[in-house]
């Protein structure tokens, strides 16, 4: 007597292995295509616009505030402790 065989003999099979999925690929590879040829003109248009955008995109991102946000996740190194001026700094160093 044989014994169906369990669900975790035979693992779900990843979509984009599969004949439907390569099927998917392929046709959204043709509309992005075929997107770009027609509308070419639309998209480079707007490149400026994009350009102008990304950069204050970036200082928000990249810079995040060039140190105006709490510091609570910064190491303290202890160079610049409060209350110390730099003259204490440099005769501490010697």
């Amino acid at each position: 007597m044989k014994h169906p065989a369990s669900p975790q003999a035979n693992p779900p099979r990843n979509l984009w292995r599969t004949r439907y999925g390569v099927g998917l690929m392929v046709m959204g590879a043709v509309a992005a295509f075929f997107l770009l040829a027609e509308h070419r003109a639309h998209i480079f248009g707007a490149w400026p616009f994009l350009l102008i955008l990304i950069c204050p995109l970036m200082h928000l991102f990249m810079h995040r505030g060039h140190g105006h946000h709490t510091g609570a996740d910064q190491p303290r190194t202890g160079a610049h402790e409060p209350g110390q001026t730099h003259q204490e700094n440099s005769h501490e160093s010697q």
